[in-house]
């Protein structure tokens, strides 16, 4: 059933039900190098992968959800918390170099017709099934993909350093205040929604008419380092959906 939401122009939003099948898929390579073994590492009581995993199933989105691994302990553990995992990684999608589009159309091939993509890093347990739901409900008719961002700086707060050692601006209007200027918006890496025959066409997950689904920066770590598992951790532990 159509919706209206206020604060969106006046666009037709579509509901959650309406956008058709989704494969709701969960890549989790075994040889990561920044953190061996995070995908299965204990998170709050729970596998890391199985944050995800969760958030699919609980979401109603999901036709499917399947974990590509190339790891045989990622892969019963995937299957535990209720995941399908219907076969290994080949080799050559195992590497360092192996891109997440190579393993998308991998899955995809293998699934068979599907009318959306929906990639989820097992890295974001702070993205929740209600996260899944309300960028699904940004889809419309001339939507191609909705893909998960939190607030940045203004890029006139951002620097680079120069071949001299010294800071410069990477923008000119070194002058513009900070209430004057558009913060850009920064990919979080929790969320990918996309049009399956868009994504096979382009070969992007961030095609034309992407619309960004906005979370709150304090759900929107994504864990790669010893650092960042604490920080996930103690946000986890120490803070309600509400309060993040």
């Amino acid at each position: 059933m159509r919706s209206r939401i206020p604060g969106r122009g006046g666009l037709n939003w579509t509901s959650v039900s309406e956008i058709g099948t989704v494969l709701a898929l969960i890549p989790a390579r075994a040889g990561s190098k920044g953190l061996p073994g995070k995908n299965v590492r204990p998170f709050l009581g729970r596998p890391l992968i199985a944050w995800s995993i969760e958030a699919a199933r609980d979401s109603g989105l999901a036709t499917a959800v399947w974990v590509s691994t190339d790891g045989e302990e990622i892969a019963s553990v995937a299957r535990g918390a209720g995941a399908e995992v219907p076969w290994l990684r080949p080799i050559e999608l195992a590497t360092d170099t192996a891109s997440s589009l190579d393993v998308a159309l991998h899955a995809l091939d293998a699934y068979g017709p599907v009318e959306w993509l929906l990639l989820l890093q097992p890295t974001s347990p702070l993205r929740t099934a209600e996260d899944i739901r309300a960028a699904a409900r940004l889809v419309d008719d001339e939507t191609n993909a909705v893909v998960s961002v939190c607030p940045s700086h203004p890029l006139t707060y951002f620097r680079r350093e120069t071949d001299e050692g010294y800071l410069a601006p990477l923008t000119e209007d070194t002058a513009a205040r900070r209430q004057d200027t558009q913060a850009p918006w920064l990919l979080n890496g929790a969320m990918y929604l996309v049009r399956t025959e868009v994504l096979r066409a382009t070969r992007q997950f961030l095609p034309p008419r992407t619309r960004p689904y906005v979370m709150p920066t304090l759900r929107s770590v994504d864990i790669d380092t010893e650092e960042e598992w604490e920080m996930a951790t103690l946000l986890a532990a120490g803070a309600t959906r509400e309060t993040l």
